[in-house]
């Protein structure tokens, strides 16, 4: 299960700009310059309407920008076509999402195996990666269980071993925990920190909320479209919440 180690930019993103509408334009995003490097661990942080989510979608190839560019793990994801643009985002970037959006009638191991039937990796049974994330996540007694059988915390643990299943070398979360109470919010971010130590993943993590801010080693923050505050957070390197940094 080990990850390649080695520096170098996964994410550089120059003059993002995102306009909806025509006769009534909205602008998104005015221009937004942003560079992650590998294994970052990395939050970004924004009221409602500040532009975050569509930075997120920008970078997860789940749309295109109006201007700019954007380059993802030295490739030019801009230029390419919808079908090229699918494959890389498969491939390279896992996606964890406030919803967890299980399919109900598969077993916990079918939702997990889906990336990966998806790119023709992996059979119906399984194999090795899966059952290693499995065990990695504490989820191998519900292996076979429906995923409507779940509580909350235990689907979203199952959204971020799906995510995971294709060796994604950057994970990106959209409120992973919007819908989570204290205690298993807790635990869904212990999981990204041990992954991210682990297996030397690039996290990066959308979020309204400041204290989940505080727990990630940069924050970004959004405003208006544009990064207003960029910051290593040398506190929550240290294992201690940042308390107000941002």
């Amino acid at each position: 299960m080990a990850k390649p180690t080695g520096q170098g930019a996964v994410i550089e993103a120059e003059g993002l700009t995102k306009v909806y509408g025509e006769s009534i334009k909205t602008h998104a995003l005015r221009g937004v310059d942003f560079h992650v490097e590998r294994a970052e661990f990395l939050s970004i942080i924004g009221q409602s309407g500040s532009g975050k989510s569509t930075l997120l979608n920008i970078l997860g190839l789940l749309d295109r920008p109006t201007e700019g560019t954007l380059r993802l793990l030295g490739t030019d994801v801009v230029s390419l076509s919808t079908a090229e643009r699918a494959a890389f985002r498969n491939e390279h970037i896992g996606f964890v999402f406030q919803f967890h959006h299980l399919l109900p009638e598969f077993s916990v191991r079918e939702n997990l195996l889906m990336p990966a039937w998806i790119a023709g990796r992996a059979h119906k049974g399984g194999d090795s990666r899966s059952d290693d994330i499995l065990a990695f996540l504490g989820l191998e007694a519900v292996a076979d269980k429906g995923a409507n059988e779940l509580s909350g915390g235990q689907k979203q643990r199952v959204a971020i071993a799906r995510a995971l299943m294709n060796s994604p070398e950057i994970v990106l979360a959209d409120e992973p925990t919007g819908n989570l109470d204290t205690v298993n919010t807790a635990q869904v971010y212990d999981l990204f920190r041990r992954l991210h130590e682990e297996w030397d993943t690039t996290f990066v993590i959308v979020t309204h909320d400041r204290s989940i801010a505080q727990q990630t080693d940069r924050i970004v923050e959004v405003r208006d479209g544009l990064v207003e505050q960029d910051v290593s957070n040398t506190y929550a390197r240290a294992g201690t919440p940042a308390g107000g940094m941002v």
